[in-house]
């Protein structure tokens, strides 16, 4: 098979791109006029000038978007400070949770804004929570989410203008923008040859920073020690090795601990298990047992757990919300929320997760490729969804893949099925732009023939991009007509099967071709 290679931007890829080169090729109208063009693209308008008011007599389009972004950042500070305002004023402890994830959050936003926008995850701590404070802090991040949709927009459009140039020295830049990579068997391509072999190499050659052991073989018998010794915002990796054992704590890597790897003995033998919960007193975001902030993380040969149970709801084995993030060879398992991918840049390889409802979700640019997914025996009452999306903007380039995977079920699940007459779905809209695609991969009876489910009612049927493409198995028939809709689609499957681009996305909707979302 040739080689193909996946390429996911972020938001961080395109405005960097665009601000380097859009002076180049835009000649600068009046200022009047500069500011109605760039604006013109966003849904919001009248926020989007008026935060350009402050931009003087200049015209440069390059300075414009510095300033259209800046203006974000002071907004998402002002939503900061009325957060914590609001934490001293509220005795909910869950409500106090929640207003806590928004401030790390939003500082995250501040320093990472060009990559992403956490303000929704922010929001999203409040569902299920008592009193008015989640309708406050909507209110004060109205300005900030608007603001960073309309950047959004504003890089979207302009990738599109210097895709009409010609310019031999923009065509990485174009590349990038185009959000239309190559996609299939291989790496990602910001994979590098190094980060790529380094996890073989390893055993034999490299020597880990740190050793973890229960039986005191290594230099500390706890993960969280170990990472004390990680130094801050470091460029080469760092190795922490986990001797087998379970080991029962919660680990995260924090926003500065880049270019950590964990290293285990196997998915089964090394485990980190947790079991915090919604019902237990958590928000889905802090009910991570690890939690992944810092950039280029890796994992490989450990397993992921949380152990809370089908009775206890929203409970999360892994959060990643790390960029260039890989996590080959692992066990992730749960039973609601297992694997939290949240944000930016994600590979998943040779893995199995495992879980209950909506067990992969998220807004990252996230590929499983080779990887297992076993839908296990819910609770009473309850249907079973693999997946659920939360793409929020329809410009944004996030979206799950699964590629040559394995969608199969536990024996309990199997075993009671015919009793509790559950079903199981290949996923559900979370956000108003969900986006999804199953391609080249072994669907089992396990899912019902109407492959997808709603989230509630008609929510999101309308905006959401679901795609099946050359799957195999019973369970990858694409005959019924449900209230999704899975009809098959030949024109996608051959297009998509010779020369995968993300922009099959586009191109399918509830059973037909539509680029329009």
């Amino acid at each position: 098979m040739a080689k193909k290679k996946w390429l996911l931007p972020t938001r961080a890829t395109m405005v960097v791109a665009v601000v380097k080169v859009v002076a180049v090729v835009l000649k600068y109208p009046p200022r009047s006029k500069a500011v109605q063009q760039l604006c013109q693209p966003t849904d919001y308008k009248a926020a989007c000038e008026n935060a350009l008011s402050s931009a003087g007599n200049t015209s440069d389009p390059k300075t414009l978007i510095k300033i259209a972004f800046n203006v974000t950042v002071k907004h998402i500070g002002e939503a900061i400070r009325n957060s914590s305002f609001l934490q001293k004023a509220v005795e909910d402890p869950r409500v106090q949770d929640a207003l806590e994830n928004c401030r790390e959050l939003l500082e995250y936003s501040i320093n990472d804004l060009r990559r992403s926008f956490n303000q929704q995850t922010c929001l999203d701590g409040f569902d299920n929570t008592t009193g008015d404070t989640g309708e406050q802090m909507k209110k004060y991040l109205q300005l900030s989410c608007e603001l960073s949709s309309n950047g959004l927009a504003i890089v979207t459009e302009m990738s599109k203008v210097l895709a009409s140039y010609n310019l031999s020295s923009l065509s990485m830049s174009r590349k990038l923008l185009s959000g239309e990579p190559e996609v299939g068997a291989g790496y990602p391509s910001w994979l590098s040859g190094g980060r790529r072999g380094s996890s073989k190499r390893l055993r034999q050659r490299e020597k880990p920073n740190v050793v973890v052991a229960q039986d005191g073989s290594g230099k500390y018998k706890t993960i969280n020690e170990a990472l004390n010794e990680i130094p801050k915002n470091g460029s080469q990796p760092f190795i922490i090795y986990i001797k087998a054992g379970v080991y029962k704590e919660y680990v995260n890597i924090t926003k500065n601990m880049n270019n950590v790897f964990l290293l285990g003995d196997g998915p089964t033998k090394t485990k980190i298990t947790g079991n915090r919960s919604f019902v237990g007193g958590y928000n889905t975001y802090r009910t991570a047992t690890v939690s992944v902030d810092g950039d280029q993380f890796m994992a490989k040969d450990i397993g992921f757990e949380n152990s809370a149970g089908a009775a206890m709801h929203q409970a999360v084995a892994l959060r990643m919300s790390s960029d260039l993030a890989i996590i080959y060879n692992c066990q992730i398992d749960g039973y609601q929320d297992t694997l939290y991918a949240h944000v930016h840049r994600q590979f998943y390889r040779d893995c199995t997760i495992s879980g209950t409802i909506d067990f992969i979700f998220g807004n990252a640019a996230v590929v499983f490729q080779n990887c297992k997914m076993v839908v296990r025996k819910p609770d009473e009452n309850q249907n079973c969804m693999v997946t659920a999306q939360g793409r929020t903007d329809k410009r944004g380039t996030t979206g799950i893949v699964l590629q040559n995977c394995t969608i199969t079920a536990d024996p309990e699940y199997v075993a009671g099925q015919a009793n509790l007459q559950y079903k199981a779905y290949l996923g559900r809209p979370w956000k108003n732009f969900s986006r999804t695609v199953v391609m080249q991969s072994q669907i089992d009876n396990v899912i019902d023939p109407e492959g997808w489910a709603p989230w509630i009612g008609t929510l999101n049927l309308d905006t959401l991009w679901y795609a099946e493409i050359n799957n195999r198995g019973p369970g990858a028939a694409l005959t019924q007509q449900g209230e999704m809709g899975r009809s098959p689609n030949d024109q996608l499957a051959g297009r998509c099967s010779s020369r995968c681009r993300l922009h099959c996305f586009q191109l399918y909707q509830r059973g037909y071709l539509d680029s329009g979302h």
